[in-house]
């Protein structure tokens, strides 16, 4: 293995004498730029003085060619590029580094035969363990490699999606045959930590209908995060919508047909970058998961990469909303006429939903008007309202006919619903504000 390389010498087990075979880990993963302070000297300024090199400046020199170098002239930037320390050059890893949650853990293995003889019938093994599980990487059981010459070596590469935190330990065991023919065991442990590279903090908030779902990501890692993806996964019978704000109208201009998705960068050591998105519960469902009283939204799908690449990927667990009430029964406003004039009947369309699985009722419906007595409207006509049984998870449908007493700003208030199998009077349709105008 080459001494640019990120090489890991991993504890053995039990020992049984000498052994002729060693593993050599290196994980393999993106290089990192090469970046050097921007001091520019001369080679031969290490062995000898300025003057010796270059006469003192006098007035004369003033006209001289400006593009001569000189010793004070080294020291100045040519290029502003320059001052970014950046020298084209890559480094190739120098230890395991730092391993996060979602990456892939992808390392080159080599097991090397330092003896003097050749070793046969290898059986090698690769596995890691974690404090839950055991993931086997290799295993030659079945095909063991036939030899290994005297300081040859035999090399594989092994691959795993990190889905745990915590300690993991790289294991590497080798079953052969040395050069006096005696079977040997060799057990090796190379160990690494996994970190957590983001955290994600939500905030749920319902207004009427509609739920926010606030998700704010920070960046525990020491390297720019660049977020490919960041999509919420909706539960059953929700809907989501991202919301963004609105672009500059120069910025739109620039957006072609084939428009491409600029990742999100959220910044090393602390970086936050926040995401907002709309969800809506689909009517046709909306009753039923009322009452089995779920409140789970989804869950947040999300893919980066780092400064040079380097992939990831993390789902959160499920997001839970707001519990959602069980109510036996909803009462609800469906039509009310645009123009309500003083004195004059009006109709409003209301709807009553049985939202449990057995049937309900009949019910009595009336309107008890405000609770200090003043009455802003009466009903026209019968004072209580008499409907039959509701099938499960059924609506029906009622109209009361109104007539406001008092101009401006009022509250339809008052509109109860009372069971009459089960003497049981539920609460009343919340207040509703209209305009009474004259005619």
């Amino acid at each position: 293995m080459s001494g640019a390389t990120a090489v890991g010498s991993g504890g053995g087990g039990a020992s049984q004498g000498a052994h002729s075979l060693a593993f050599r880990v290196m994980r393999l993963c993106r290089p990192s730029l090469h970046v050097e302070t921007p001091l520019l000297f001369h080679p031969e300024d290490l062995l000898l003085g300025e003057d010796l090199l270059y006469d003192l400046p006098t007035a004369s020199d003033a006209a001289a060619d400006a593009a001569e170098v000189s010793f004070k002239s080294r020291f100045l930037l040519s290029d502003p590029i320059s001052a970014a320390g950046l020298s084209g050059l890559l480094v190739l890893p120098q230890s395991f580094g730092a391993i996060y949650l979602g990456e892939t853990f992808c390392s080159y293995i080599s097991i090397n035969n330092s003896s003097s003889f050749e070793v046969r019938d290898i059986v090698i093994k690769a596995e890691i363990q974690t404090e839950r599980q055991r993931v086997m990487l290799l295993d030659t059981s079945k095909s063991p490699v036939e030899t290994i010459r005297a300081g040859g070596r035999y090399d594989f590469i092994v691959e795993h999606d990190v889905k745990e935190l915590g300690a993991h330990t790289l294991v590497c065991t080798a079953l052969y045959s040395d050069g006096e023919g005696d079977r040997k065991y060799l057990p090796q442990f190379f160990k690494f930590i996994v970190a957590n590279p983001l955290s994600v903090r939500t905030k749920v908030r319902v207004v009427k209908d509609l739920t926010f779902l606030e998700a704010c990501i920070e960046n525990h890692t020491k390297s720019n995060l660049f977020m490919d993806q960041v999509e919420f996964q909706p539960a059953q019978h929700w809907s989501a919508t991202l919301l963004t704000a609105d672009m500059h109208p120069t910025q739109k201009k620039n957006i072609s047909n084939t428009e491409y998705k600029q990742p999100v960068l959220i910044k090393s050591g602390g970086g936050i970058y926040n995401f907002l998105y709309q969800l809506k519960l689909s009517t046709q469902e909306s009753t039923q998961l009322k009452v089995e009283g779920s409140n789970i939204l989804g869950k947040l799908q999300i893919t980066w990469r780092t400064n040079l690449g380097e992939p990831g990927r993390l789902q959160t667990q499920q997001i839970l909303g707001s519990p959602v009430a069980r109510k036996e029964i909803d009462l609800q406003v469906v039509k009310i006429p645009q123009a309500i004039i003083l004195h004059k009947p009006f109709e409003v369309q209301l709807c009553l939903t049985n939202q449990t699985d057995r049937t309900l009722g009949p019910f009595e419906i009336w309107f008890s008007g405000d609770a200090n007595g003043e009455r802003a409207f009466m009903v026209n006509g019968l004072q209580t309202m008499t409907l039959p049984e509701i099938q499960a998870f059924s609506p029906i449908d009622l109209k009361m006919n109104l007539i406001a007493m008092k101009l401006g700003v009022q509250k339809i208030t008052g509109i109860t619903v009372f069971d009459s199998v089960e003497k049981k009077t539920y609460e009343p349709l919340p207040d509703l504000e209209i305009f009474v105008d004259v005619e």
